[in-house]
């Protein structure tokens, strides 16, 4: 009994001392926070439902611009050239803080809120990076900054900034070259994870590009002499990257996607069509490996005598890490402790880990200590790094899902509309609204992060990926 009355005392305590910590304008954001959390969630779940693919987010954004006009801050739809990508500001003056809200899902991972494998309708789209909860949580925030500054409470400007196709076009690099941030101080972003950290971790480099290969159609048993086949060329050439594979470095990554392989087989295919990712950690790394991917085109062409066409779609530079901006999260995520869940959500977390394979253990959302930043990364890439490149970034990672989920999967779509996911979506947007605090309310904050972005930076200047307007309509 005495144990009980013990831990219980400890327990108050901690909370008391993290209460003396917390000053008045971050009980003022997370009352809002509050305050929202309702609205949030059917938001965030509206999205989920939605499940739009990139460049088709039209109901999405709508959805997150509406709530945003609605709350009294300035919407600017249709922005950079994307009819799905808007800005909500309010305020004036500096310093000015940005918030990236994404909302795009993936193709063919429609999932039911259930542990195991159920399609909600079969080869439809599912948020399997949970961007439901990524631009809901972000908008949350600057509502709450916003609500402050209009109590006179701290002063400066709030830009929320609604970036749709993550996932595939990476829109992000064209509303960086449309200038969106040039006039912003920090950047702030988070993205749903299966454990809490400010993440000092960089991404992937990458580019993007279509090969098209130009043939003779003819009868393929009647006269294939007379064809000039050009599903030969790309089977050459997808043979080609695969032993080119074994010499690039293991940090690099060569992807490909067949779109179009011919359409019947009597046919000698005159036209073959495939997507080709190449990345890594270094974008000075990266770009070699693309040119002599692309080379051996030509070679594949020459050898199945047809003709070729190399299309640049996009690409991206890896995350510009800034270790004093995790500094200022990290000690946010300490003042707010871990999320705790039910038995319920834990049962489900571990259905959901034995259906995938994975340490029935449930969730994880301990507040570990400030990990070391990795030379190389592994993992995966986000447009996330361009705007890094062109302003100081802080980035988070929170909670939506079991521990060792796998990403991308149905597993995530499961957890994005019920309570664990929910969880996550509200502590986010509380932590980024506190950071977001912090450098309102002190100068030499903005200026430290400012100094590590330089340094790192260095003297390379950033060159946007893309040639042309955004692909709209091409989904």
């Amino acid at each position: 009994m005495k144990k009980h009355v013990l831990l219980i005392t400890f327990l108050a305590l901690s909370i008391s001392i993290s209460a003396q910590k917390m000053n008045s304008n971050k009980k003022a954001v997370i009352a809002s926070v509050e305050n929202h959390k309702e609205q949030l969630i059917k938001i965030s779940d509206s999205i989920w439902a939605l499940a739009e693919t990139a460049f088709n987010e039209t109901g999405s954004s709508k959805v997150l611009a509406d709530y945003a006009e609605k709350n009294g801050l300035k919407v600017t739809r249709g922005v950079a050239d994307i009819p799905t990508a808007f800005t909500a500001t309010y305020g004036s003056g500096s310093p000015v803080i940005s918030i990236l809200g994404e909302f795009d899902a993936l193709p063919g991972l429609s999932q039911k809120i259930s542990p195991k494998k159920e399609p909600l309708k079969p080869d439809a789209a599912g948020h399997g990076c949970g961007h439901n909860m990524f631009g809901t949580a972000s908008l949350g925030a600057a509502i709450a900054i916003k609500e402050l500054m209009e109590a006179g409470k701290i002063k400066g400007t709030v830009k929320f900034l609604g970036t749709p196709a993550e996932e595939k076009y990476f829109a992000k690099v064209w509303m960086v070259k449309a200038g969106l941030w040039n006039d912003v101080d920090v950047n702030i972003s988070w993205h749903p994870g299966s454990s809490i950290e400010a993440d000092v971790q960089s991404g992937l480099s990458l580019i993007d590009f279509i090969v098209e290969f130009h043939g003779q159609a003819a009868h393929a048993s009647a006269d294939p002499w007379n064809g000039r086949s050009a599903s030969d060329a790309l089977e050459l050439y997808t043979n080609g990257i695969n032993y080119y594979r074994e010499h690039i470095l293991p940090s690099s990554r060569i992807h490909y996607h067949i779109q179009d392989g011919g359409q019947v087989v009597n046919v000698v295919p005159d036209y073959a069509k495939l997507w080709v990712r190449v990345r890594d950690p270094k974008r000075k790394v990266m770009l070699p490996t693309y040119e002599r991917v692309k080379a051996m085109a030509e070679g594949a062409a020459i050898m199945a005598n047809v003709d070729y066409e190399i299309s640049l779609v996009s690409g991206i530079y890896e995350t510009l890490v800034n270790r004093s901006g995790g500094e200022i999260m990290q000690k946010n995520l300490e003042l707010l402790g871990p999320i705790g869940y039910t038995d319920e959500e834990t049962t489900f977390g571990k259905a959901i880990q034995k259906a995938t394979g994975k340490p029935e253990i449930g969730m994880d959302s301990k507040i570990y200590p400030l990990r070391e930043t990795l030379e190389t990364p592994g993992g995966g890439s986000t447009d996330v790094g361009d705007v890094s490149w062109n302003v100081p970034n802080i980035n988070l990672g929170v909670t939506v899902a079991p521990k060792d989920t796998p990403w991308h999967s149905w597993a995530v779509v499961a957890c994005g509309a019920m309570s664990i996911g929910h969880k996550g979506m509200v502590y986010a947007s509380k932590a980024m609204s506190m950071t977001m605090v912090d450098l309102f309310e002190n100068q030499k904050l903005i200026d430290k992060v400012t100094e590590e972005f330089k340094m790192r930076k260095g003297d390379e200047v950033y060159e946007p990926m893309i040639d042309g307007p955004p692909p709209i309509g091409e989904n």
